[in-house]
């Protein structure tokens, strides 16, 4: 397919903690595998350049850049090096995300600041720096990769993860209406129970094998099962491509129904 052809799309977060397939190098593989063009970011070097490996390896091209996107000059400099090579972005996509431990009571102003920088202050950053460049070209989409943390309670003591989360949701709702006349359009995806290795590295210490994790999460489930990767990247996708030409400032639950439950949690 080609809904993707000729564009060229902006992953920050491409890369993955571990091996598997994660939320952003899914997305990296499955907008190439749609013919855009990806540039992957990420915090480490390493990781981008494996999932620069991976569009390539399904016939995409790409650059893999490393940035930290708490911090301006760098998110600056991943887009300058986009427009210098590909004299466009047609599609931002920020899949940053992290959670540290702590709840209402007990969590640090440290962790707090930390969360919130890298989950919803980066979003700020790359978008501020992304938008002028879709204004110029009259048309873009940007993907915001939230939680279903943002609108519910998940289980887990976090409270900067739920803070930051329902941000993001609120910032991406502004950005939408702000720039919808622009021809911009600007969508959340919230992930529910996701089998990922993000996930697996985040929250395993609430568990006491990745056994136990793995089952009560798949049983906390309506559908009795997970999701992955790959079903945030087609999400992603379609939400990017002109098929979604209409549909700005939504929220999308990827998340086997859990967001219309009424009991149970995410969490342990």
């Amino acid at each position: 397919m080609d809904r993707m052809k000729d564009k060229v799309v902006l992953v920050f977060g491409a890369g993955s903690v571990g091996p598997g397939w994660g939320n952003g190098n899914a997305a990296a593989v499955a907008y190439a595998r749609e013919g855009a063009s990806v540039i992957c970011v990420d915090i480490s070097r390493d990781a981008a350049e494996a999932t620069l490996e991976m569009v390539v390896a399904e016939g995409g091209t790409g650059l893999a850049v490393a940035a930290d996107v708490t911090k301006a000059d760098e998110v600056r400099s991943a887009v300058e090096r986009t427009v210098e090579a590909y004299r466009r972005i047609d599609v931002l996509h920020n899949n940053v995300g992290i959670n540290l431990p702590g709840g209402g009571a007990d969590a640090t102003e440290e962790s707090w600041k930390r969360v919130l920088d890298v989950n919803l202050t980066s979003a700020f950053l790359t978008c501020r720096t992304v938008l002028p460049v879709m204004e110029r070209q009259g048309k873009g989409a940007i993907i915001n990769i939230s939680s279903l943390a943002a609108i519910r309670w998940t289980g887990y003591p976090y409270i900067s993860y739920y803070a930051s989360k329902a941000g993001l949701n609120h910032f991406t709702r502004a950005i939408a209406i702000e720039f919808a006349d622009k021809g911009i359009r600007a969508n959340t995806i919230m992930p529910g129970l996701m089998d990922t290795p993000h996930i697996q590295k985040q929250i395993s210490g609430y568990y006491g094998s990745p056994e136990e994790m793995k089952a009560k999460r798949d049983a906390l489930s309506p559908m009795k099962r997970q999701g992955d990767g790959w079903d945030v990247a087609w999400a992603s996708v379609f939400l990017a491509s002109d098929e979604a030409k209409f549909i700005t400032g939504v929220e999308l639950p990827i998340d086997g129904g859990m967001h219309v439950t009424v009991s149970g949690s995410l969490g342990s």
